[in-house]
């Protein structure tokens, strides 16, 4: 989404203090600074500094979403919002690749993308419980398999020990 249409959508944001203050921490964390047109913020910068550098800026965006929620965020949108600071957590975190990844995904503007959407376009309505709930079963049958193909692994390390 261009900057302009953001620009537009942001104009159906309340007008509230803590909202204006959910979008300037995010344009600080995600795009405050600009080096030849691309833009960044203090997120990447801090995510040099190993596992505190992640933390202080999953705990920023953990901070920005519960002012949002607090604000009328549905627990779909919430949950969406989530995902994405816990993705640029967890990505972030992978040397190199994390930093690459710190300078072009932007959770918080994304966030604020959705927060927009929810507020102007009425998309994101509803309960996050479904999403939370295929989350987890999703991660439920993840360890399942996890630990069958452990169990086979181990089986067949003991069938290897008693052939020799």
């Amino acid at each position: 989404m261009n900057s302009n249409k953001v620009a537009s959508l942001s104009q159906h944001l309340p007008n509230d203090p803590r909202m204006r203050m959910v979008k300037r921490v995010s344009k600080l964390m995600d795009e405050e600074f600009s080096i030849g047109g691309f833009k960044f913020g203090l997120d990447p910068i801090l995510n040099f500094i190993p596992i505190a550098g992640d933390l202080s800026g999953f705990i920023v965006s953990a901070a920005l979403i519960l002012t949002m929620a607090q604000h009328g965020a549905s627990g779909k949108l919430t949950v969406k919002m989530l995902g994405n600071a816990a993705l640029d957590a967890i990505i972030g975190a992978i040397p190199v690749l994390g930093w690459i990844f710190d300078f072009t995904y932007k959770a918080n503007t994304r966030n604020i993308k959705l927060l927009n959407e929810h507020y102007a376009l009425g998309r994101h309505k509803g309960s996050g419980t479904p999403v939370v709930l295929s989350i987890i079963i999703t991660a439920l049958l993840i360890l399942l398999f996890v630990l069958y193909l452990a169990f086979k692994g181990l089986q067949w390390i003991l069938v290897s020990l008693e052939q020799l």
